[in-house]
């Protein structure tokens, strides 16, 4: 089966966020431009390494060119309007990837849908096989990159707080303590 590749090349928004509330969100990555708006549900945990990973990206270009890559977002691209609605999932994120394109001086950032059989779980992030599963590429310039990394985290702090003893998850109602012997905290 062709696979569909949702290509933004720069878009003019790709954010993290996230519906419902804390202890019951659904993550979504969403890029907009040129009239079109594609949204990818995955876990919060791959919005928090895919923002580290883009970071570390980021400051290891920094250091080893001389390209002018940005430490912090410049204020203009500060984004706190929430995700564009209406919300239509098009895949759950399996795999993601991350490169920098030299000549363009741009982050690609990749997320691919899960895979429905071996044969898709074999392609690669950012490779260009006409087969597999369907992917969501984006290609953002550094102050972009530094846009989406300070979102994305302040998505990921802004959920439930985590416990003093075990560092799990309180909810409002409080949570079974694994440190106090299985006691509500």
């Amino acid at each position: 089966m062709s696979r569909q590749v949702f290509l933004f090349d720069p878009p003019e928004r790709f954010v993290a966020g996230t519906v419902g509330q804390p202890g019951d969100r659904t993550f979504y990555l969403q890029a907009s431009g040129n009239g079109r708006t594609v949204s990818v549900a995955l876990e919060k945990v791959q919005v928090q390494v895919l923002a580290e990973r883009l970071e570390e990206l980021l400051d290891t270009v920094r250091r080893a060119t001389d390209t002018d890559v940005p430490v912090v977002a410049p204020r203009e691209l500060e984004d706190t309007a929430p995700l564009d609605t209406p919300l239509e999932e098009e895949f759950r994120v399996g795999t993601m990837g991350l490169a920098w394109e030299t000549d363009g001086e741009r982050c690609v950032v990749e997320a691919l849908a899960q895979p429905e059989d071996e044969a898709q779980a074999e392609v690669e992030p950012l490779s260009e096989v006409d087969d597999g599963p369907d992917a969501l590429r984006v290609r953002l310039t550094a102050d972009m990159a530094r846009a989406f990394i300070a979102r994305a985290l302040r998505v990921v702090a802004a959920g439930r707080p985590p416990c003093p003893l075990c560092n799990l998850p309180l909810d409002p109602e409080g949570h079974i303590c694994p440190r106090q012997n299985g006691h509500r905290r």
